[in-house]
């Protein structure tokens, strides 16, 4: 497919890359991974023609077509937005207007005879070619990939210079997969994708016939696309055949293997010069002195990368919250004639690990917003809960931060006095080195200001977290120090991230938006997705959101399908089975969800291989606190199904019509919540026993 031969390229004194040979063959999919400043775009932008090698060359075979994806930059104007992707089947375009002409030719009494014969030859070599490249179906593969990549239909005529930046890339990327190039250099293509984006993207990737390079600081898409990494370290570049978690296990074992190398050879050559030293102006040892002068001469030092240092450390101490942290109760939140949310409800409940998916656009950040209290509902109330403090971290936080004061200042200023001592690992962490901490704020480029932010964030003591996309921007050693972070946080976080990985290792909740309305499920991401996929196999609709009253608000653990029969949902408790704990019904259905959900299989593939036993202590702990916290929840439901129970008993209970049946609905939303609930306690009580 494309070879580099003896490849070299440099900026002034700073090599990249070194004499470099390097195959790619058709049908490879290649993650490029490497520290920061490696040289992985300026490789890209070669392997695309825009930028010239020092020496060396790229080989590429007649017949190669490339499509290069930049990070940013690219903007489109002029066309209306199906226009502007169509153009990536220019040639067929081109064909059929042709074509169109000539049948209005041919239907012209006055053509004359020798031009007829020409016009019919054309005409079979034009339908020739549109057959070849299905140009019947162009209208159709826009559509699929415009409406993969989020764009909705009412988008299709809006003018391209209508959309904003991260729509504009998203226009890019849709003409590259549209003209199928049978090389695709993609360079963050995740960037500025929502999950069901990204999701698609992952999938449409992993049935790519030709080959793909792709940059990406998303681990998650890197595994699922990949089938090969090609790391771009010290000048050159080294293949690891698999997935991007089988590529750290290899090259931590490589780079321990090539450190006690270097070792070993730095005290073979200590050794030699002290011996020269020594024994440097005695005759007798001459001849042993310069053989081992000439012995230094011919040693190739052995290269070792820097050893990227790992950043621990745990967020300042906070009292704990109460148990109800956030409640929305009957919201109502529109711009202009666009209703984003339409009567909604929500609790969010100490400990709770909430992410909010959603297409870009469905108000993901909005109800952040609101959550926040930084703006308000046009109707309904939010309450925040006895001793909640909290910290939001938004979309355009990076922009907020003072651009007089330097880098360490802004870090300060923000800082308790017990944690300015942190400061500079924290700001290490997120590749602030050295004389950068001096830099001002208002110098940093934006992968930069949001870096600082992040970091800025992990200093203030909180005991509930709202973060809307803290990982834009972040390469994969600052996350892994944000991740690790928010791991070990034992309050309320509620966040929104487009990186797959950073929301399977976190949420234990999935709120979806989208509809100007929300559904709450008690699961993981990964047990999100296979729960809607089964809905979609099955053509169950998503259920109609029941009537929501200040006396009965939709809970963040009220499961998806509330309203359903009870025979419908495994795992549902059955009336009269209040004991305050899960029953051998409830444990059997948990059992079996467990071994039909797939999302054990997957998720347990993502964990990261350098996990160590406190890392294990540490999660043990935490389960605790949740078996504990559910135990107590679910005691509190009980009662009040028993209250409800002893009310629908009374002899007048039906009088009042409206009353009954929102008492109705709220005793089985809690019996489904109830039934919930058991099986997570059920799964916590079980994960730390052996298999």
């Amino acid at each position: 497919m494309i070879q580099l031969t003896g490849l070299t390229k440099s900026f002034g004194e700073r090599v990249l890359l070194d004499n470099v040979t390097w195959t790619v063959g058709d049908g490879d999919r290649v993650g490029l991974c490497g520290p920061n400043g490696a040289g992985k775009t300026t490789l890209l932008r070669m392997l695309a023609g825009l930028e010239e090698a020092d020496r060396g060359g790229v080989a590429r075979p007649a017949g190669v077509t490339i499509g290069y994806l930049p990070q940013d930059g690219i903007e489109h104007e002029g066309r209306t937005l199906f226009d502007e992707a169509s153009t990536a089947f220019q040639p067929v375009l081109d064909a059929r207007r042709e074509l169109d002409r000539i049948e209005h030719d041919l239907a012209d009494p006055a053509l004359p005879d020798g031009e007829h014969e020409g016009l019919l030859v054309r005409y079979h070599d034009l339908s020739d070619f549109l057959r070849r490249e299905e140009g019947h179906s162009v209208e159709l593969r826009v559509t699929q990939i415009l409406t993969g990549l989020g764009f909705s239909r009412d988008d299709f005529d809006k003018r391209t210079e209508s959309f904003s930046g991260g729509w504009q890339m998203r226009v890019a990327l849709a003409k590259l997969l549209l003209g199928r190039p049978t090389l695709l250099l993609l360079d963050e293509p995740t960037n500025h994708l929502d999950l069901d984006a990204r999701n698609w993207l992952e999938g449409y990737l992993t049935a790519y016939p030709y080959a793909v390079i792709l940059v990406s600081h998303d681990r998650f898409f890197l595994d699922a696309v990949v089938t090969r990494i090609a790391d771009l370290s010290l000048r050159t570049i080294t293949d690891y055949v698999g997935t991007y978690s089988r590529y750290l296990v290899q090259r931590e074992a490589e780079l321990t293997q090539r450190r006690k190398a270097k070792q070993d050879q730095d005290d073979e050559i200590a050794r030699m010069r002290a011996f020269i030293d020594r024994f440097r102006y005695q005759a007798t040892k001459a001849a042993q002195v310069q053989s081992r002068i000439k012995m230094l001469d011919k040693i190739v030092p052995i290269e070792v990368p820097p050893e990227r240092h790992r950043v621990h450390f745990t967020f300042p101490t906070c009292p704990k919250s109460g148990r109800s942290v956030l409640t929305l109760e009957d919201v109502h939140k529109r711009y202009d004639d666009h209703v984003v949310f339409d009567r909604i409800g929500l609790t969010v409940e100490r400990g709770d690990r909430i992410a909010i998916v959603a297409p870009n656009g469905a108000g993901k950040s909005t109800l952040m917003r609101m959550l926040a209290g930084t703006e308000a509902p046009d109707r309904g109330v939010r309450r925040e809960g006895h001793q909640v403090v909290m910290q939001y971290f938004a979309q355009d936080e990076a922009n907020r931060l003072d651009p007089a004061k330097t880098v360490y200042e802004v870090m300060e200023a923000d800082s308790p006095v017990g944690m300015v001592p942190a400061i500079r690992n924290i700001l290490g962490g997120f590749l602030f080195a050295g004389d950068d901490i001096y830099k001002k704020a208002g110098v940093l480029s934006g992968g930069e200001r949001t870096r600082l932010a992040v970091a800025r964030m992990l200093l203030r003591p909180a005991n509930t977290l709202l973060l809307d996309e803290p990982t834009n921007h972040l390469d994969l050693d600052s996350k892994d120090v944000l991740l690790d972070a928010l791991a070990d946080f034992g309050g309320t976080l509620i966040f929104v991230s487009h990186d797959r990985y950073f929301v399977d290792r976190l949420a234990t909740k999935i709120v979806s938006v989208g509809g100007g309305d929300l559904e709450v499920y008690p699961g993981t991401y990964e047990e999100f997705l296979w729960s809607q996929a089964r809905r979609a196999e099955t053509g169950t609709a998503r259920p109609a959101t029941p009537e929501r009253s200040a006396a009965a608000p939709l809970t963040a653990s009220a499961p998806i399908g509330a309203g359903a029969a009870p025979s419908a949902r495994p795992g549902a408790p059955t009336a009269g089975d209040h004991s305050g704990r899960p029953g051998s019904d409830a444990a059997a259905h948990a059992a079996a969800r467990k071994l039909e959900a797939p999302a054990a299989g997957r998720g347990a593939d993502r964990r990261r291989p350098d996990a160590d036993a406190r890392r294990e202590r540490r999660a043990r702990e935490q389960r605790a606190r949740r078996v504990e916290d559910l135990e107590a929840r679910i005691a509190d439901r009980e009662q009040e199904i028993r209250s409800l129970e002893e009310a629908m008993a009374a002899a007048d209970f039906y009088s009042d019509r409206q009353t009954a049946e929102a008492a109705i609905a709220r005793h089985q939303s809690l019996m489904w919540e109830v039934g919930d609930l058991m099986q997570q306690w059920e799964a916590l009580q079980t994960a730390d026993q052996p298999d």
